[in-house]
């Protein structure tokens, strides 16, 4: 078997492609932006997907994504739709659906969590999510397992007719690692759904879908104790027993020399979690210590309501034993074991004071808040609602101009609840990409009212924080769409940021905030590091 040095990402994307896929769709979004370009890049000048290649194209949103592969699946075909975690939450609606519609072709929904929020508003876990909505789960630990069970999740999934997560972190999707691969299987050949009742949600086709599903979940609890992916291991002296969820199996064995004798310990990588080993373990131990990175979710399970039936003892993030909020380590995990502190090679460094992050020397969002700035020093009144993007860091000095950024497309939306109560000036600042992801359908709404609020959407012609990827649409093409949406011609504008221009700019603003409407500006000037590149 060949081996490939591949990040935890690329492991899953090079899965799929051996696994026989037809159509990978994603939106950028670190810790899973490398899904996707590594399907883009092993495939690229292949076949399309309709001659037995793999399809893939960027989509506009993460439920666009999920629709797409549905589609996909639809057609008989082998799909892949990854996105980070808050990524799952914007294609919400067709992932818990898709577990009572079902799948035809194989269908693997790659959620890369990010504890520690290296680049996140949040830690959510997307293991509830698959619970949630009743769906088997694979955890990998290593860039094997991740290889692995994605091939193994196709195979399942068509079996099941199911969607299979597959749900990595932050620090196995970036980490590489030496993986041996397989051959690669033949695509499946175009097949539509033969039975589209299953595909159509009416109420009197979804009670009966529903109720199948929850008929299958017996079938998944017995997929999951009898996957290789959980083993469990009773040898070893002591009253302590650890349960270890996806890479959290690492940090467990890391403290622990070669041959050393291990606790009796359960190392999950299937979910729904395996009543049948993990009941096993209870009662082979005294108390038990769960290492999992992200929520209590399998602690939680132990415990129920107040603590688990055996009445053995349950330790994890939930009380303490390891801390409730960021990534799990090994020292961490250590500490929980109860093992000596070990000495660290490397001394820490002496005290720095921290550097502010910032934005690029040259950005042209910089000249676009040298605009708003002037404002804000002005009026002490105005507010400034920002998004997910680079320009968040607006927040910091020198600018302080980012007074709320709570997810996609929020800066629109919750100007308009601002401008409705009665605050004045009110600013939204939006990306390109953002403005395309979900910010079109908040610009409707403050189009239809005609709010007292101005937009700007600041078009640098890429999605600049995961990589610079090509945004959807740009200059011209942006106010085309923000007439079309409803905004009153006279006042939508391009304009380049840029200091030449920036008495003119600030000049215009002032204008527009006067106005007692809705207004877009719309800065255009390429990123300083894609510019660079090309």
């Amino acid at each position: 078997m060949e081996s490939r040095p591949l990040l935890g990402d690329e492991a899953v994307a090079l899965g799929a492609i051996h696994a026989g896929l037809s159509g990978a769709f994603s939106y950028p979004c670190t810790p899973a932006t490398e899904i996707y370009e590594f399907d883009e890049r092993e495939t690229d000048g292949g076949p399309p997907a309709s001659e037995g290649g793999v399809h893939h194209s960027w989509s506009a949103n993460e439920k666009v994504a999920y629709e797409e592969a549905l589609g996909m699946s639809y057609a008989g075909r082998r799909a892949l739709v990854s996105f980070k975690h808050v990524g799952l939450n914007v294609a919400a609606d067709p992932f818990m659906n898709s577990g009572v519609t079902g799948v035809d072709g194989g269908f693997v929904v790659a959620s890369a969590d990010d504890p520690g929020m290296h680049s996140s508003q949040n830690e959510q876990d997307s293991r509830i999510y698959a619970s949630f909505a009743l769906i088997p789960c694979l955890e990998p630990a290593d860039g094997q397992e991740a290889y692995d069970m994605t091939r193994e999740a196709y195979a399942v999934s068509e079996r099941l007719k199911l969607p299979v997560m597959v749900r990595l972190v932050t620090r196995l999707a970036h980490s590489r690692s030496g993986v041996k691969v397989g051959p690669r299987r033949k695509a499946n050949p175009l097949a539509p759904a033969a039975d589209p009742r299953h595909w159509t949600l009416l109420p009197s086709n979804a009670r009966k879908l529903y109720r199948s599903l929850t008929e299958k979940q017996a079938e998944l609890l017995r997929w999951s104790e009898e996957s290789a992916f959980n083993v469990l291991r009773l040898e070893g002296a002591g009253r302590l027993g650890v349960i270890a969820c996806g890479v959290a199996r690492n940090y467990f064995l890391e403290n622990y020399a070669p041959g050393q004798a291990l606790p009796p310990h359960l190392k999950i990588g299937a979910y729904p979690i395996p009543v049948a080993l993990v009941a096993k373990l209870l009662d082979a131990v005294d108390e038990v210590l769960v290492l999992e990175d992200g929520y209590p979710y399998v602690e939680s399970a132990l415990r129920g309501l107040l603590d688990n039936p055996r009445g053995k003892r349950i330790r994890g993030r939930a009380d303490g034993a390891v801390p409730r909020t960021g990534e799990l380590t090994p020292d961490l995990a250590r500490a929980a074991l109860g093992l000596p502190p070990r000495a660290h090679q490397v001394a820490p460094a002496p005290h720095l004071p921290a550097r502010i992050p910032q934005l690029c020397d040259g950005c042209p969002h910089i000249d676009s808040y040298n605009i708003i700035k002037v404002v804000l020093d002005a009026d002490p009144e105005a507010r400034v609602f920002s998004d997910i993007g680079c320009y968040t860091l607006s927040a910091y000095k020198p600018y302080e101009a980012c007074h709320a950024c709570v997810d996609m497309g929020a800066s629109i939306s919750m100007a308009m609840g601002a401008a409705a109560a009665g605050m004045h000036p009110v600013i939204a600042t939006i990306g390109d990409s953002t403005f395309v992801h979900s910010g079109m359908t908040g610009l409707v709404g403050a189009a239809k009212q005609n709010l007292n609020m101005t937009v700007f959407i600041l078009d640098n012609g890429t999605t600049g924080m995961t990589g610079g990827q090509e945004s959807m649409a740009g200059g011209e093409k942006l106010a085309a769409i923000a007439r079309g949406l409803g905004v009153h011609p006279d006042h939508v504008h391009l304009v380049t940021p840029h200091r030449k221009h920036h008495e003119a700019n600030v000049g215009l603003l002032k204008r527009e905030l006067a106005y007692k409407g809705l207004s877009v500006i719309i800065p255009v000037r390429e990123c300083v590091v894609t510019a660079r590149r090309a």
